[in-house]
Formats: structure tokens, sequence, C-alpha cells
């Protein structure tokens, strides 16, 4: 086995949470029944040496029978506490792990690993494994970001350990894949709110998008929606409350123009700045009369 592990490849698919288990264990259930109708696994599982058992399981590892390998790896890992080669199966147990496509004990073990072991020759690779399993922990843009977020920061705390690392390029591709998930999380979840006619919730929700990510590809369409979003609000808004919040609608029109002159929307925009201005002359000339 290769001290090092192949440098991942970046078009890795990715495994939802929520769906892996079942999956996991149903393969995990298959792979055991086919391994223990095998006459000669059970020899290997029912062996007393150690380092037959190694062997084999680097063996299965090797051949990509990960499941094989799994419980022989962790016997190994566990009967020979203090030794090099405990040290040496709980580096392959997390490989295993991962593997098997289980990213959360994958991620748990290589990180214990390198910090169990920081003069190991394998640490800084465990290390990567670590932020590597949480990137394909990370769901669809659509679903909670909290993994995402902690990939990120996986990612960041690898290269800040390991600033000569060899993987810099590859964590700073991921990091900005997983960026760019982010954004569009934050830009969706603010879009729902203005579909769904929350338009005070709306404006606070593009606004901190904006602020997060100043420079998303976004920012144009996030910037008119929040001038439609006022606008909205001001209208459905009392009497009382209206003449405030149509200004407030011609301020955010007016940004809107600073920073985006040859925006797309900049017609509906406009549009939206003469029903204001009439809005406030009507509401201006009612007040007099009264």
């Amino acid at each position: 086995m290769p001290l090092y592990p192949k440098l991942p490849k970046l078009t890795v698919h990715l495994f939802s949470p929520g769906a892996l288990a079942p999956t996991l264990l149903g393969s995990i259930f298959v792979s055991l029944v086919l391994f223990s109708s095998c006459s000669d696994y059970n020899k290997i599982m029912k062996s007393t040496d150690l380092d037959y058992k190694y062997e084999r399981a680097l063996g299965f590892l090797d051949s990509n029978k990960c499941f094989g390998a799994l419980p022989l790896l962790e016997e190994v890992a566990s009967l020979s506490r203090g030794t090099e080669r405990a040290i040496d199966a709980a580096f392959y147990r997390a490989q295993a792990h991962e593997c098997v496509g289980d990213f959360y004990l994958a991620r748990y073990h290589f990180k214990t690993f390198a910090k169990t072991f920081p003069n190991d020759s394998r640490a800084e690779s465990a290390q990567f494994q670590a932020a590597i399993c949480s990137y394909k922990l990370s769901p669809k843009a659509s679903l909670d970001q909290s993994e995402t977020d902690a990939a990120i920061s996986e990612f960041q705390l690898f290269m800040d350990r390991y600033p000569s690392t060899p993987y810099r390029d590859s964590c700073q591709t991921l990091v900005d894949e997983l960026r760019y998930k982010m954004e569009v999380k934050s830009y969706e979840s603010a879009k729902l709110y203005h579909r769904t006619q929350k338009y005070k919730s709306a404006v606070i929700a593009f606004e901190n998008a904006l602020k997060d990510f100043p420079d998303t590809p976004f920012r144009d369409e996030i910037q008119w929606l929040i001038v439609d979003s006022y606008y909205q609000y001001a209208q459905m808004s009392t009497e009382r409350r209206k003449l405030e919040r149509f200004n407030d609608t011609i301020e955010a029109f007016l940004t809107f123009v600073a920073r985006f002159p040859d925006s797309q929307y900049m017609k509906d925009a406009q549009a939206v700045h003469a029903k204001c201005i009439n809005a406030i002359e009507n509401l201006e000339a009612n007040q007099t009369i009264e």
C-alpha cells in the first residue's frame, strides 16, 4: 500500500447524508452475507495470526473489497495497540471506511489519526482526506448547508496547517465549489421569501446574500429584486407607512442604477421607480387635502 492515497478526482459524486444510511447499510449487509458464505473469509476471521489478518486486509483493500477489509483492520487496530502495526491499521481503517462510503466514520478516523500521530508521514494526507470526506458529505444546495460550511473550514484549516502542501490547488478548487453552493443556497432562500410574498424578509435575505457573497454572479438580479421587494412591501403597507416605504424603494432603485447601469432589469426597475413617484405624489396630495 502506498504511504499516500492517490489525489482524489475533483468530479466527485456527492452523497446525501440522509440517503446514504439505508444504501450503506444495505450494501454492508449484502457484502457481509457474501463474505460469510465464503469459507476462505471465515478462516481468515477465525485466525489468531494478526500478521496474516493484516496482510489479507491490505489485499482486500488493494482489490477494492473494502467491506472485507474493514472487520480485519478494526480487529488488528484494536489488538495491536501501542505497536507500529496499530498505526498502519488505523490509517488503512480510515481508508476502508471512506471506500465503503461511510464518510462520517472515515472523517472521524482520518482526523483522529492526524491528531494522534502528527509526526507520521501520512498525517498530512489523513488531514486532507478528512476534509475530502466533509466535501462528500456536503448536500445539494437546496438542503441545509452546515456540512458545506464545515467542509470549507476543514480545507482552510488544512491549508493553514500545511501551507506548502501539494494538495493546495485541489483544496482551493473544492473550496470554490463549496462556496458557490452556499451562494446558490443564499440566493434561492431569498427568492423563496420573494416568491411567497414575504417581502420584508426577502429584502433582509437579499441584502445578506450580497453582504456574504459580494462577487456572486447573481448580484445584478439580487439588487433588482431588492427594489421590487421594497415596492411590493410598500404596496401592501398601511396608508400611514406607504410614504416611507415608497421612499425606501426609490433609494434602493438609486443604488441599483449606480451599481448596474446596464442591467437587463433596468426597464423593470425604471417602471417601478415611476410608479413610486406617482404614488408619493398622490399620497402627499391627499395629505395636503386633509
